[in-house]
């Protein structure tokens, strides 16, 4: 069902297939961007990724994870030691305190390991629907789509969902998509909003979106 409490219909899912089969042309596979060697890393990089760019989040990891290898290191970590390592990435205060505490919460919960339910990972401190979403779905391969502004900027846009709410957005989305597409949506959305539908300057006038989308300001040139 739809956030609205509707079902999708058979048009909307046929629509929705065909913009998903126009990304599989163009990112026949696709990962995240984030250097990560297991599912710890990977959900350290994924919350120090807000708000800044992978790049950058890949320049920090490896002194973060040299220094603590495992959840236990960074849960015993030197809080202004941690702020410098991860500064780069802004908001580096807020970021130390999220994986620092989330680090705490699978060493005393979970026994060091990164938990593989969603219901389980957003318990963890600095830990939402998207980060978790993200773990699951590149680690496991598990059905789960993450919503970040990428994802909530091409699929309005486009006109696959109207909701403004990231976590209504997924329900669209999940609506639309079959169990089995979930795990490689969110990557594929993603790196179009990177490359075509950027937020200031979308490139429509070489999308192959173009005849299919309903933005209303879409550019010719």
């Amino acid at each position: 069902m739809r956030a609205s409490g509707s079902p999708a219909t058979p048009a909307e899912r046929g629509r929705a297939r065909a913009v998903f089969n126009r990304l599989e042309q163009r990112y026949p596979e696709i990962s995240t961007a984030l250097g990560y060697v297991n599912p710890w890393q990977l959900l350290v990089s994924t919350v120090l990724s807000a708000q800044t760019t992978d790049e950058t989040v890949n320049r920090v990891t490896p002194v973060l994870f040299d220094r603590y290898p495992a959840p236990e290191d960074l849960a015993d970590a030197s809080i202004d030691d941690v702020e410098e390592i991860v500064k780069p990435t802004g908001f580096y205060r807020q970021k130390t305190q999220s994986i620092v505490s989330l680090a705490v919460d699978i060493v005393e919960r979970f026994g060091g390991e990164v938990p593989r339910t969603l219901d389980e990972l957003v318990t963890l401190r600095g830990v939402g629907r998207k980060t978790a979403s993200v773990v699951l779905a590149e680690v496991w391969g598990i059905p789960a789509i993450a919503v970040d502004t990428h994802v909530k900027r091409v699929t309005g846009r486009i006109g696959l969902t109207s909701e403004t709410d990231p976590t209504k957005i997924e329900q669209d989305l999940k609506a639309l998509y079959g169990r089995e597409k979930w795990s490689g949506i969110s990557m594929r959305f993603i790196q179009f909003g990177r490359d075509i539908c950027d937020a200031r300057n979308p490139r429509c006038f070489e999308c192959e979106m173009f005849k299919i989308c309903d933005w209303p300001e879409k550019r010719v040139r």
